[in-house]
């Protein structure tokens, strides 16, 4: 048997939508496992998993004109993977039944403290009854309520009830009065609205007047603080340079005041090791004294040298003759014996 849903839209805006009934689905009494779960076209909203439930006042409703900004969506499909993958270790890390051994199957076992009998047989009982026929409505008779008190009649003549000429003239002192009235106030308010005028145009000609010297005096104002600005600003440039000046004075001051001693020594320094010297002194002591102490050390030597010899030569002709001296003497005492 085919079930059928209609929905369209009517030309007024409105939604239309018709479904035919629908039997409601059997399902087993303990949940099937994920992977055997099927798909299920509810019938009733109130099991559909895509109607909303709870409060809605709270919820963020954002139009469909609207855009998401692109890093909010990348935040909510972030949140949602997330999710996902925390469902998935959950469901990974849930304590399952073990399998059943080769041989063997499991089955539903009931845990409850009373026990029924399961059957996937459905009880159905078959019921008549017969309604008594309609006969169709008489039509409904008009209402006509019922006559009541009694009836009177009476003649009434031309003139009696009604006269024109005296029931218009009050009606005509009213429309009168009341468009003279409204004429004086108009005329009342046209005079006022010329003196609010004027008035208007001699406020607006004193405002301007005194725009025009708070504008002068605003003038006269700003142009005596940039004189007053200027002004200082010159005296903290005359004062900066003064200041400059003078410790630049102080400075050459103590600077001729340090050098006055310090360059005497600086020289007197520098001459003392050598820096500053004569030529001729220089040359005098790095040339012509070091070949003249060297000219006289040769002839010192040589003196000495001479000197050696001569008394080597006089010591042995001492020598010699103090020999000869002995032979002598020993010769007389040998003629003599």
């Amino acid at each position: 048997m085919a079930f059928g849903s209609q929905s369209h839209r009517n030309p007024n805006g409105t939604y239309t939508f018709s479904s035919r009934p629908r039997p409601v689905e059997n399902r087993s009494k303990y949940r099937e496992p994920h992977y055997e779960q099927e798909q299920h076209n509810y019938g009733n909203i109130m099991y559909d998993r895509r109607v909303v439930r709870g409060n809605t006042y709270a919820q963020h409703i954002v139009s469909t004109t609207a855009q998401l900004d692109p890093s909010e969506i990348q935040r909510q499909e972030a949140i949602r993977k997330a999710a996902m993958a925390r469902k998935r270790a959950r469901k990974q890390f849930r304590p399952r039944t073990p399998e059943a051994l080769p041989g063997r199957q499991h089955i539903d076992v009931q845990t409850e403290l009373y026990l029924e009998e399961l059957s996937e047989v459905i009880v159905a009982t078959d019921i008549e009854c017969q309604t008594d026929a309609f006969m169709d409505k008489p039509a409904t008779p008009l209402f006509i309520p019922a006559k009541s008190g009694k009836d009177a009649e009476t003649q009434i003549e031309e003139g009696e009830l009604f006269d024109f000429d005296m029931e218009v003239q009050p009606v005509l002192e009213v429309l009168v009065g009341k468009t003279i009235e409204q004429s004086l106030l108009e005329v009342m308010e046209e005079e006022e609205l010329a003196c609010l005028r004027a008035q208007q145009r001699a406020f607006e000609e004193l405002r301007n007047n005194e725009l025009a010297e708070v504008q002068r005096l605003e003038e006269q104002e700003r142009r005596h603080n940039e004189e007053k600005e200027r002004r200082i600003a010159q005296q903290k440039e005359i004062l900066k340079k003064e200041k400059e000046t003078a410790e630049k004075i102080a400075a050459r001051a103590y600077t001729q005041q340090y050098l006055a001693g310090l360059l005497p020594a600086v020289f007197t320094s520098l001459r003392s090791h050598g820096y500053f010297y004569d030529p001729v002194q220089k040359d005098i002591e790095t040339n012509f004294f070091p070949w003249l102490m060297a000219e006289v050390n040769n002839n010192l030597e040589k003196r000495y040298t001479a000197r050696e010899m001569l008394d080597n030569i006089i010591l042995d002709v001492t020598q010699k003759r103090l020999e000869e001296f002995k032979v002598l003497e020993t010769q007389p005492n040998r003629s003599d014996s």
